[in-house]
């Protein structure tokens, strides 16, 4: 089942999709230690992505903050970091602090709004002669600190999303680039043993520093100058219709 959920609204539908982060902070007794910022800046990133994934136009932002009131500010600098790189300076932020209960580790939910004409979600099919690439490097705790040039940029998935030739695009969360491809073929399923590429299909990636496109062979070139080494070609052996 695809991330998020489709609600009808008159002549819309809206969009509604989230991410979690806990023990990631600057508590004494958090797991991965980092700027609240930087807590928050990825949160929204998934959350965003999946929204665009749904082929939605976000419209507001809602955060749930478990870190501290103090820190609400911080929190939402990281979130006005994503808006500027994809260019949504519109979106609206709001949300709420816990500040009765203190906690021992951090915490935060992020969810992203937004609206699209229609409930479809875009599925493609190995039938269709389509190529599929991944596009980033899973990465997951630390590996996200310590190697950021391997994290797919927002705003290149922004741009991949809107490019003629481009079937669909979805990010790789924590079930790995095997489980989203999955996810988006409508009649194949595909095994590890049928997947040809340079990366990890069973690795976490986090807070979807890493996503899926499928595209027509024509526009690859287009993604490669675009993208460069942060693109994965994903080779699949055609096999047996779903049941």
């Amino acid at each position: 089942m695809r991330d998020g959920t489709m609600i009808p609204l008159d002549d819309e539908y809206l969009v509604i999709t989230s991410d979690n982060s806990g023990g990631i902070g600057e508590k004494e007794h958090d797991i991965v230690n980092v700027p609240y910022d930087v807590l928050s800046y990825f949160a929204f990133r998934v959350a965003i992505m999946e929204n665009i994934a749904h082929g939605a136009t976000p419209l507001s932002v809602v955060l749930h903050n478990f870190c501290g009131g103090a820190k609400w500010e911080e929190l939402v600098g990281g979130i006005e970091r994503g808006k500027r790189e994809l260019g949504m300076n519109e979106l609206t932020v709001t949300g709420s602090s816990e500040t009765n209960m203190p906690l021992l580790q951090s915490a935060l939910g992020v969810v992203v709004i937004g609206r699209k004409q229609g409930n479809e979600l875009p599925e493609v099919s190995l039938s269709d002669g389509i190529r599929f690439a991944v596009i980033g490097k899973p990465l997951v705790g630390d590996e996200v600190m310590n190697e950021p040039n391997a994290i797919a940029p927002l705003d290149l998935f922004q741009w991949v999303s809107e490019q003629e030739g481009v079937r669909a695009v979805l990010p790789v969360g924590s079930k790995g680039i095997l489980y989203e491809l999955n996810e988006l073929l409508a009649e194949e399923e595909v095994t590890a043993e049928k997947i040809q590429v340079e990366l990890d299909v069973h690795k976490s990636s986090g807070p979807s520093t890493s996503f899926i496109v499928s595209y027509d062979e024509e526009v690859e070139e287009q993604l490669r100058e675009r993208a460069g080494g942060l693109l994965h070609v994903v080779e699949i052996e055609r096999g047996q219709a779903r049941a």
